[in-house]
C-alpha cells in the first residue's frame, strides 16, 4: 500500500508541476520530464546511501527519496534544464538523507520533535534546497517561456556568466526571502491551529499512552492477527472468544 500510495503521489506531482503553465507547450513538457528525472535520481541516490549506511536499502527509503526530489524540483521544475534537474535529483536525495539519517541524531533540539513522517527533512529541507537550486539554474530563455520577457528574472550561474551578476543576487535574495515568508506563515498559522485544536482535545498522548498505544486510545488492536487479537480478548475484556490452541 506504500508504494501505491507513492505511485499516485508521483503521478498526481507530475500533473500539477507540468501544469503550472496552464498551457500545453515547451515548458510544461521540460516540468514533467524535470520532474521524473529528479525524482528517480533522489530516489535511487537515496537508496544508494541507504545501502552504503545500513548495508541494505529499504521501500520507506525509496519513498523518502522520492518525496524529496518531487518537492525539491518543483520551485525550478519547469525553469531549469535537464542536466540542472540531474544535479538537484543528487542534492535532494543526498543533502535530506544526510539531514534525516545523520544531523537529526545529533542535534538535541531536532530529537524532541514529532515527526513521524519525517516532514522537516522530505519537505522543509527539500523544499528550501530547491528553491535555492531555482535561483541558481534558472535559464533566462525558459524563464521568458513562463514569465514574459521581464529580464529581471535569471539564474545566479547565467546572469555571471553573462555579465549581470546583480541581477542573479538578486533573483537569490528573491529566492530567500519567499522561504523566509513561508516560514513565518506556515509557523504561524501551524501554531494558532495547534492552540485551537488544543483546546479540544490534547495535542499528543501521555508517555503512558504512547507506550500502550492503540489499546489505549480506541480499545482495539490495529492489525492484530489472530494470536494477537486472542491474547487481547482475554487481557482487555477478560473473556476468550476464541478457542485455545496448544
Amino acid at each position: 500500500m506504500t508504494l501505491v500510495g507513492a505511485g499516485l503521489l508521483w503521478i498526481g506531482w507530475a500533473g500539477f508541476n507540468g501544469g503550472a503553465p496552464y498551457a500545453v507547450n515547451i515548458d510544461s513538457s521540460l516540468a514533467i520530464y524535470n520532474t521524473h528525472l529528479c525524482t528517480a535520481t533522489s530516489l535511487l541516490v537515496w537508496l544508494c546511501l541507504d545501502y552504503m549506511k545500513f548495508g541494505k536499502p529499504s521501500v520507506i527509503g525509496a519513498v523518502q527519496g522520492m518525496v524529496t526530489g518531487l518537492v525539491c524540483i518543483t520551485p525550478a521544475a519547469g525553469l531549469v534544464q535537464v542536466w540542472a534537474a540531474l544535479i538537484m535529483g543528487v542534492l535532494s536525495g543526498s543533502i535530506p538523507w544526510f539531514t534525516m539519517m545523520v544531523l537529526h541524531k545529533k542535534i538535541k533540539f531536532l530529537k524532541h520533535v514529532d515527526d513521524t513522517l519525517a516532514i522537516f527533512h522530505t519537505h522543509a529541507i527539500a523544499g528550501t534546497l530547491g528553491g535555492l537550486l531555482a535561483g541558481l539554474f534558472a535559464e533566462p530563455n525558459l524563464n521568458r517561456l513562463f514569465f514574459g520577457d521581464d529580464p529581471k528574472f535569471v539564474g545566479l550561474i547565467y546572469a555571471i556568466k553573462n555579465g549581470r551578476t546583480a541581477a542573479g543576487l538578486h533573483q537569490i535574495g528573491m529566492q530567500i526571502a519567499g522561504m523566509a515568508f513561508i516560514l513565518v506563515l506556515n509557523v504561524v498559522i501551524t501554531s494558532i491551529i495547534c492552540l485551537i485544536i488544543k483546546i479540544v482535545t490534547p495535542l499528543r498522548l501521555s508517555v503512558e499512552e504512547m507506550t500502550i498505544g492503540d489499546d489505549t486510545v480506541h480499545g482495539e488492536d490495529a492489525y492484530a492477527v489472530w494470536g494477537d487479537g486472542e491474547t487481547y480478548e482475554q487481557s482487555i475484556h477478560g473473556k476468550q472468544l476464541y478457542p485455545s490452541h496448544v
